[in-house]
C-alpha cells in the first residue's frame, strides 16, 4: 500500500512538473550563426553573380574601380542591376522631356560620374551586421545607428534594425530579427532629417578582401537621390554611343 502511495505521489509530482514547463512560452528562437564565407575577392563573388550584377559590373568597370574591388579591403553595401536600370530609366525619361538624346549604353555617361555614384556604397575596412550600432526610424535619438565616411568622403549613416517579434499575440520589443540599413543623408547640416533609408536583402558576405551587403532592388535606385545623379550627368554631358 505504501508502495502504490509513494508511486501516486511521484506520478502527480512528475504531472505537476510537465505542466508547469508546458506551460512556459519560449519567445525568442536563435537559429544559430550562419557564415558566408566566399573564397575570392569581392569582385570575383560579384562576378560569380553575373545574372544579378551584370550591369553592376559594367559600371565598376567604367569607373575604373576593379581594382577597388579585387584588392582593397573594403566593406560594399552592392547595389544589384535593377538598382541601375531605374535610375537610367528616369534620367532617359528627363532626356527626353527635355528633347535630348537618351542613354542607350552606360558608357555614354562618363568616369567620374559612375566613381562619385560607386564610391557612395563602399567603405574602407571590414564590417559585418554585428558591427553596426541599433537603429530605430521612430525613436531616433535613443537609438540612432552611426555615421561614416565612404570611400568618396561623403557622410552616411548605418545602423541596424531591431524588428519586434511577437508570440501567441505578445508583441516582444526588439526581440525580432534584425536588417542592416544604409541611410542617405540630404541634408548634411541636418543629418537626423528625412533620411532616405536603404534596406539589406543580404547581409554578411565575407570575401578574402572585405564583406559584401547586398541592397534590396525593389527600394533603391542607384545614386540615392536620382534627380542629383542626374544633375551629375548632364553637368559632366553625355557621351555619343559608341558602335
Amino acid at each position: 500500500m505504501k508502495i502504490q502511495n509513494k508511486n501516486r505521489v511521484f506520478l502527480l509530482t512528475l504531472a505537476a512538473m510537465l505542466m508547469l514547463f508546458g506551460s512556459c512560452k519560449k519567445y525568442y528562437f536563435d537559429s544559430g550563426i550562419h557564415e558566408a564565407k566566399y573564397n575570392g575577392s569581392t569582385l570575383q563573388y560579384l562576378k560569380s553573380k553575373q545574372s544579378f550584377f551584370d550591369s553592376t559590373l559594367t559600371v565598376i568597370d567604367l569607373a575604373g574601380m576593379n581594382d577597388v574591388l579585387d584588392k582593397e579591403n573594403v566593406t560594399f553595401f552592392a547595389p544589384p542591376s535593377g538598382s541601375v536600370y531605374k535610375s537610367i530609366k528616369r534620367l532617359n525619361i528627363f532626356l527626353r522631356s527635355t528633347g535630348k538624346d537618351t542613354v542607350s549604353k552606360l558608357s555614354q555617361i562618363k568616369p567620374e560620374v559612375w566613381r562619385n555614384t560607386l564610391s557612395q556604397y563602399l567603405f574602407k575596412g571590414s564590417f559585418l551586421l554585428k558591427d553596426y550600432p541599433q537603429r530605430d526610424t521612430t525613436s531616433y535619438i535613443a537609438f540612432p545607428g552611426q555615421n561614416y565616411t565612404n570611400y568618396g568622403g561623403r557622410i552616411m549613416n548605418v545602423g541596424v534594425i531591431f524588428n519586434d517579434a511577437n508570440a501567441d499575440g505578445n508583441v516582444i520589443k526588439y526581440a525580432g530579427y534584425r536588417q542592416l540599413f544604409l541611410a542617405y543623408i540630404p541634408d548634411l547640416s541636418n543629418p537626423q532629417i528625412a533620411l532616405q533609408n536603404n534596406p539589406v536583402a543580404s547581409s554578411d558576405i565575407q570575401t578574402k578582401n572585405g564583406v559584401i551587403h547586398v541592397l534590396t532592388k525593389l527600394k533603391h535606385n542607384l545614386g540615392f537621390n536620382t534627380d542629383t545623379f542626374i544633375d551629375q550627368v548632364i553637368a559632366s554631358g553625355v557621351l555619343p554611343p559608341t558602335p
